[in-house]
């Protein structure tokens, strides 16, 4: 016997100790909170070149990226970015700093970026890849990278590339100017 239940009627309002407005359930108060997602991944380095992986899925299916995706449920931001190079790359890969975060707040999310080695030097295209590569930095096709934050991600990383100790990188100046 199937049980019926009455979907619940949401409206927009202020809840009571908040300062945004929420979804609110009128009958039982539940408030649906929307909070930004957060999305990681790392640089990938074997024998002086990155690894970057030419997507497969949208959005910017075709352009180029470095191994990261959205955090799941019971995940570190490590376990995350590790899952990621094999989801997208068949690699296995060591994390072996926090480069940077990125905070995006047109899209919702927040971008944890990882500087990493690969464990065994071996990696394919993964399903939500179409092609992986390791390029060396003239290597890079800049003008087919997929997203803004990989490009920061990359250059930042050029800039401390034999630097021993350097503190996280986040958003560079500038980054979102007239944009909201």
């Amino acid at each position: 016997m199937a049980i019926k239940t009455q979907s619940p009627d949401f409206r927009r309002e202020i809840p009571d100790g908040d300062s945004h407005e929420r979804d609110v359930c009128s009958t039982c108060g539940f408030v649906h909170y929307v909070n930004p997602k957060i999305v990681t991944g790392s640089i990938v380095r074997h024998d002086g070149k990155i690894m970057l992986c030419r997507r497969a899925i949208e959005p910017r299916i075709g352009f180029w990226t470095l191994p990261a995706g959205f955090m799941e449920v019971g995940e570190t931001t490590e376990q995350a970015a590790m899952r990621e190079a094999h989801e997208e790359a068949n690699a296995s890969i060591v994390i072996d700093r926090l480069l940077a975060v990125y905070t995006i707040p047109r899209i919702a999310q927040v971008q944890i970026m990882y500087l990493a080695h690969m464990a065994e030097p071996s990696f394919s295209a993964g399903p939500e890849s179409l092609e992986v590569m390791m390029v060396g930095w003239d290597e890079i096709p800049w003008d087919d990278i997929a997203f803004p934050s990989v490009t920061w991600a990359l250059q930042q990383y050029r800039s401390v590339e034999n630097v021993a100790e350097f503190a996280p990188f986040s958003n560079p100046a500038g980054a979102f100017d007239g944009m909201p």
